[in-house]
């Protein structure tokens, strides 16, 4: 005996599974370029920040005094990089242009003191590089000291934007 009338839905509710399907896997697909365009964008502000970080150490180590605030050294680690205007102020741009970027990636140096170590000039280099939008920042430090011949660098990243 003979079903009238089942086909109908069974190819409605197959159609509606192929239907569904498809937007999930549609909408994964933006949820995949928008996150491979984000890690661009943070790769390319951290490499900016990485390359001005580095520009940034050797003027240090050379005594050209780029980007160095001038102030006094500090006792302890300084901490004027997380003021935005001093920040803006004293800061240098040792490349002019970072290709894909919003701004040219930009560092500071503060020196200060090391307790035990008079003869040793250390500094905290801070450098900001930019992605193509101003939200995608990175900032990376380095805590460079020169005794000497001898010299030290400590590498790391800001976690947090500080302004």
């Amino acid at each position: 005996m003979h079903e009238r009338g089942t086909v109908l839905p069974i190819v409605l509710l197959i159609s509606a599974m192929l239907l569904a399907t498809s937007a999930a896997w549609f909408e994964s697909s933006l949820a995949a370029a928008r996150s491979a365009v984000n890690v661009r964008d943070y790769l390319q502000a951290f490499h900016a920040a990485d390359s001005a970080l580095t520009l940034c150490a050797r003027s240090a180590v050379a005594s050209t005094g780029l980007g160095v605030i001038a102030s006094q050294p500090a006792a302890h680690e300084p901490a004027q990089w997380k003021v935005e205007a001093t920040f803006e102020g004293a800061a240098a741009t040792p490349l002019a242009q970072w290709p894909g970027s919003l701004r040219a990636p930009q560092c500071v140096a503060e020196e200060w003191r090391l307790a035990g170590r008079p003869d040793a000039r250390a500094y905290l280099l801070t450098a900001r590089g930019f992605g193509n939008k101003r939200e995608s920042q990175v900032w990376l430090q380095m805590q460079l000291v020169i005794d000497g011949e001898r010299i030290e660098r400590h590498w790391r990243r800001v976690a947090a934007r500080p302004f």
